[in-house]
């Protein structure tokens, strides 16, 4: 078989319909083992670091309480989940089985490093984001 050229190959490419395209896809990354998506991904997700670089020199006034497990004190996380939060106790108890979940979203600084002390007090994983 000869070799084809890139511009030969665009021309191929422009006579195929966009299912047998997507097909060709397909059979190429199975075949040679890649992801037809993967430098897509790696250009939108270089866009946002950068924008995160600028943003850095700023001061985040805005924190997400994250809990990543109960521990073993499962029932005093649900206690504390219910203080910091207006959940009943079956929503309560959902989050905490759920996790990792957001406890509090958007708070301050002062009020997610509290909420973390007192999650992590009773045995919790906690992160801020």
């Amino acid at each position: 078989m000869a070799k084809l050229t890139t511009d030969e190959l665009i021309e191929a490419f422009k006579e195929l319909t966009l299912i047998e395209l997507s097909e060709f896809v397909k059979a190429f990354e199975e075949t040679f083992d890649v992801t037809a998506a993967a430098p897509a991904a790696a250009v939108v997700a270089a866009a946002p670091a950068a924008a995160g670089e600028a943003a850095a020199e700023e001061e985040k006034d805005e924190f997400d309480v994250v809990l990543e497990a109960a521990g073993d004190k499962k029932i005093q996380v649900i206690k504390e989940v219910r203080t910091l939060t207006s959940l009943g106790l079956k929503e309560a108890k959902e989050l905490v089985d759920g996790a990792p979940k957001p406890v509090l979203e958007g708070a301050n600084k002062e009020a997610a490093e509290k909420a973390k002390a007192q999650l992590e007090g009773v045995g919790a994983t906690v992160t801020l984001a």
